[in-house]
């Protein structure tokens, strides 16, 4: 059998924990994942069941978008705000053009430096474990493509945007680097998935109630997500 399952996540949960949920409701299939989305970020997982989770990289390859918050006034470790602070600034003298304009620069193809908190693998080790151990080493920069930026709000310290991004694209990052540009610190607040691929967050349900669903139902669901979608993976 195989299935997809668009889950809406919550936040705090893991990529790795919402599949670890899934096996324990099925605990004879094959559990994967599209993509991941971090602990602190929400909306849009795809979750992948037997057969299916051979698309992973088909789906992980396509375009995401994100509902995203960035808080100005200090940096932190993990570009994120779970990370502790590592440097601050004002942002009373940011005016809203400035803003915008310094994030629309961010727009087209560009090299992007990962976070330090990180699953890209450096010298054979997981970035974020060398970064917990105090050994962080910068990675290598990632070709990405930010192909759109919406819905700008600047209500300061919070700009609130929509961004349409490549495979590879750390949110985190384009935060971070938002806050060189406008020489004032900066982090990401708040981060929501709402379509990745040809999947969007609309056709999501939470993953208490996937959880909760008859067996049957949930298979069925999963199987009738996979066929609308399986055309269009496989081109």
């Amino acid at each position: 059998m195989g299935g997809i399952l668009l889950v809406d996540k919550p936040l705090g949960l893991s990529s790795a924990g919402a599949v670890g949920r899934l096996r324990r409701r099925l605990p004879d299939v094959r559990v994967g994942h599209g993509g991941t989305l971090d602990p602190l970020a929400t909306g849009l997982l795809v979750l992948l069941l037997g057969s299916a989770t051979k698309l992973s990289g088909a789906v992980a390859g396509g375009d995401k978008t994100y509902g995203t918050t960035v808080r100005f006034g200090f940096s932190t470790a993990g570009d994120d705000g779970e990370g502790r602070p590592t440097g601050y600034g004002h942002f009373p003298w940011l005016a809203e053009g400035q803003v915008e304009g310094a994030l629309r620069s961010f727009l087209g193809k560009r090299l992007q430096r990962p976070p330090a908190f990180c699953a890209k693998k450096i010298r054979g080790v997981a970035a974020y474990r060398l970064a917990r151990r105090g050994m962080a080493a910068p990675g290598e920069p990632e070709p990405i493509t930010v192909h759109a930026i919406e819905n700008v709000r600047w209500s300061a310290p919070l700009l609130s945007f929509t961004v349409r991004c490549s495979k590879g694209t750390y949110v985190r990052s384009l935060a971070r680097d938002l806050g060189e540009a406008l020489a004032c610190p900066a982090h990401l607040h708040a981060l929501r998935r709402t379509h990745s691929g040809p999947f969007s967050l609309s056709s999501a349900r939470p993953l208490a109630e996937w959880e909760s669903l008859p067996l049957e139902e949930l298979l069925a669901a999963a199987e009738e997500t996979e066929a609308q979608f399986l055309p269009t993976l496989k081109n």
